[in-house]
């Protein structure tokens, strides 16, 4: 029982990612509140390790168009490399020793500092994420879409690029995918997990004292109400809306064709995301790295790379996460 409300705010927040991904989430902490203790390879299992960004100078020349080998010239500079890898997250905290992932917050400082490079000439996000929860992805959405007015910025499904991981990459300036990835998975869902019958097993009643009419509502100890049900409803269609809608702006088509397409909710193989419009091209990363002239070998991160160095502090809402992570530290 001492991870019963932790389990209940995962499963309430809505989440933009794949299920199974969120299911194997929710085992691990199930296992954990059963006092079960994990190896680390039983983690590894599950979690995706984080990834810094990085810099490749570029020789200043592109491969032409469809053309292998040929090249034009483009502006020199470094292309900048950011992973958005695991499970996405507004603040890596709890979750992350069952996920991983990336952080939009530290992401979004990642970006910004390489718009401010001048030394950088383009950017590109490797992606390999089943997407996470909404928090701090329709912000991050907002900086990649007017990134684009800077430098070009290219995002490459490089494994898979779904649900919230998707609504990012379809802000770049180019969707590519390699040819084994899928993408898509664009929907939201949140779940209510009712262990009043488990509890009552384990001669346990809970009461809960409260003021405020919904103050408790869809709380675990007791059946979802009606009226709990469709304001979680509501809450879920609310962000499926913002989704569509960035994607349709993304990709230069309408919200209806979104919604009636794009995989409905489905992953998706790279030739029919390509024939469907939901990316550009397919190439993998080390062919969309040489088209735009990079060179092989690493250049040092600058500091002002690191998350901690940008003086321009992302501007993303954070009042839910903060109260999520202080009700998950009370039952640690």
């Amino acid at each position: 029982m001492k991870y019963s409300h932790i389990l209940s705010e995962v499963m309430a927040t809505p989440w933009a990612i794949r299920p199974e991904k969120l299911n194997a989430i929710m085992a691990f902490l199930r296992l954990k509140s059963e006092g079960i203790n994990l190896t680390a390879d039983d983690v590894a299992l599950v979690k995706q390790q984080p990834r810094e960004p990085y810099l490749l100078e570029a020789s200043g020349e592109m491969e032409a168009e469809g053309q292998p080998g040929t090249a034009s010239r483009s502006r020199a500079g470094a292309v900048a490399v950011l992973p958005l890898f695991g499970t996405i997250l507004h603040r890596i905290g709890t979750l992350s020793e069952f996920s991983g992932g990336t952080s939009t917050e530290r992401f979004t400082g990642w970006l910004r500092a390489a718009l401010a490079d001048d030394g950088v000439s383009s950017v590109v996000i490797d992606v390999d994420s089943p997407g996470g929860t909404v928090t701090g992805v329709p912000e991050l959405g907002d900086e990649i879409y007017k990134a684009r007015d800077s430098k070009p910025i290219i995002a490459v499904a490089n494994g898979q690029a779904a649900s919230a991981a998707y609504w990012l990459a379809s802000q770049a300036s180019e969707f590519v995918a390699s040819p084994s990835s899928e993408v898509g998975s664009i929907g939201v869902f949140a779940a209510h997990e009712d262990i009043s019958k488990a509890a009552e097993r384990e001669g346990v009643r809970v009461t809960l004292v409260s003021a405020g009419k919904y103050k408790t509502e869809a709380n675990p100890f007791e059946p979802l109400s009606d009226e709990a049900r469709t304001a979680l409803q509501s809450k879920v269609n609310d962000y499926y809306a913002r989704f569509t809608k960035a994607v349709a702006r993304g990709r230069g088509v309408t919200v209806a064709a979104v919604q009636s397409g794009f995989g409905e909710g489905r992953m998706v193989s790279a030739d029919k995301a390509k024939s469907d419009g939901m990316i550009d091209r397919i190439a993998t990363l080390d062919q969309t790295l040489r088209r735009l002239g990079a060179r092989q070998g690493v250049r040092k991160l600058p500091e002002s790379f690191r998350a901690e160095q940008v003086t321009t502090a992302p501007k993303l809402p954070s009042a839910a996460m903060r109260r999520r992570e202080h009700e998950l530290s009370l039952y640690q």
